[in-house]
C-alpha cells in the first residue's frame, strides 16, 4: 500500500430497513413455528445472510410444488407476481410477505393506474425477481426498458394513458437517463408522485459520489445477485476510481492495493455489518493504518412486522441478527 495507507467508509451503508425487515420475519417465524421454515427465492441478495438462515433451519425454493402443505412460507424482500400470490394461497401455506414495503408501493400503484386504464414502461433489468414481481402484477400491458435503446423498441398498445415505474434498486443516474428518454418519446407518460428508487439506493449512491474522488480504491461488499450492490461499483468506476465487489474478506486481493493509499469502503443494503468488519480487517492485514468514517446521512426509517410474528412474552425488540 501506499504511504500512511487509510480505509474511509462510507455513511450510510449496508442494511436497509427493507432487509431488516425481511431477515426479522424468517428469524421470528424460525423461533415461532420451529424448522423448517421454507422462503420463495433467496430472502435478500446476499449469500451470508442466506447460509445463516439456513443454518438456522430455513430453506429456500424457486417451485411453490417444493413446499409441502401447510408448511410456512416466507416471500423474499423482492416481491412476488399475481400468480405466485395466488398459487401458494390454493397450496394452504401459511404465509408471511417479506416484501419491502417500497416495492409493494409500487404494485399498488400499478393496480390502481391498471384499474384506471394505463398501460406501462418499466425500467429495470430483465429477469431480476424484483421486476418479474412487479410485471407480474398483471397478466399484460409492462413494457420492460433495460436501456435508452429498448426505449425505441416499446410499443404499447396505446399512449393516451402510459406511466413509468421503476425498479427500486437502480442506479439513480442510469434510471434518469433512461426515463429522460421515455418522456422524450412519449411526452404524456405519467411519473409516479416520488420517484420508485428507494432511499437506501439513493444514500448509499449519493455516498459513494462523495466518497469516490477522495479515494483511490472503492470496495464495495455484497453478493454478485445484489442489484444495488452492482450499481454502487459501477458509479465508483463511472467517477473514476477503480473498484471491486467481493463477497467476502476471503476475495479480497492484496495487488489491488498496490500503491494507493486510501481504500473506500462500502456496503449494499443486502450486506450485513459483519462483513464489513471481516474486510476491514482483511484490509489492515495488508497494511491500512487507519479507519475514518465519512460524515453522511443517519437512516432512522423503520418499517413494521407482518402481524402473527409476535414471540409470547417478549417486549417487540427486534430478535438479535446480523447487524
Amino acid at each position: 500500500m501506499g504511504d500512511s495507507p487509510e480505509i474511509i467508509m462510507a455513511e450510510p451503508r449496508g442494511f436497509c430497513a427493507g432487509v431488516d425487515r425481511a431477515i426479522e420475519i424468517v428469524e421470528r417465524a424460525l423461533v415461532k413455528f420451529g424448522r423448517p421454515i421454507y422462503v420463495r427465492h433467496e430472502i435478500v441478495h446476499n449469500t451470508y445472510v442466506v447460509n445463516d438462515l439456513k443454518s438456522k433451519g430455513a430453506i429456500f425454493i424457486e417451485e411453490l410444488s417444493d413446499v409441502p402443505p401447510g408448511a410456512t412460507l416466507v416471500f423474499s424482500a423482492h416481491g412476488v407476481s399475481k400468480a405466485i400470490q395466488e398459487e401458494a394461497r390454493q397450496r394452504g401455506f401459511q404465509i408471511f410477505d417479506a416484501t419491502c414495503p417500497l416495492v409493494t408501493k409500487v404494485h399498488v400503484e400499478v393496480a390502481k393506474l391498471h384499474r384506471e386504464g394505463y398501460e406501462f414502461i418499466m425500467i429495470g433489468h430483465k429477469g431480476h425477481p424484483e421486476v418479474e414481481g412487479t410485471m407480474g402484477q398483471l397478466d399484460s400491458g409492462i413494457h420492460l426498458v433495460e436501456d435508452v435503446a429498448d426505449v425505441a423498441r416499446a410499443a404499447p398498445a396505446q399512449t393516451e394513458k402510459l406511466a413509468v415505474v421503476t425498479q427500486t434498486t437502480l442506479s439513480v443516474d442510469d434510471a434518469a437517463e433512461i426515463l429522460a428518454a421515455v418522456k422524450a418519446r412519449f411526452p404524456s407518460v405519467r411519473e409516479p408522485k416520488q420517484q420508485d428508487i428507494c432511499y437506501a439506493t439513493q444514500n448509499r449512491q449519493d455516498a459513494v459520489k462523495l466518497l469516490s474522488p477522495q479515494v483511490d480504491i472503492v470496495i464495495v461488499v455484497g453478493s454478485p445477485t445484489s442489484s444495488n450492490s452492482n450499481r454502487l461499483r459501477e458509479l465508483a468506476v463511472k467517477l473514476g476510481t477503480p473498484s471491486h465487489m467481493v463477497d467476502s474478506a476471503d476475495e479480497i486481493q492484496a495487488e489491488w492495493f498496490e500503491g494507493k493509499s486510501r481504500v473506500g469502503l462500502t456496503a449494499g443494503a443486502s450486506a450485513p455489518e459483519i462483513l464489513v468488519r471481516q474486510v476491514i480487517e482483511r484490509i489492515k492485514a495488508l497494511g491500512a493504518i487507519s479507519v475514518r468514517t465519512m460524515d453522511g446521512l443517519t437512516e432512522t426509517i423503520k418499517f413494521p412486522l407482518p402481524k402473527g410474528l409476535k414471540i409470547d412474552g417478549e417486549d417487540t425488540k427486534p430478535l438479535e441478527h446480523l447487524r
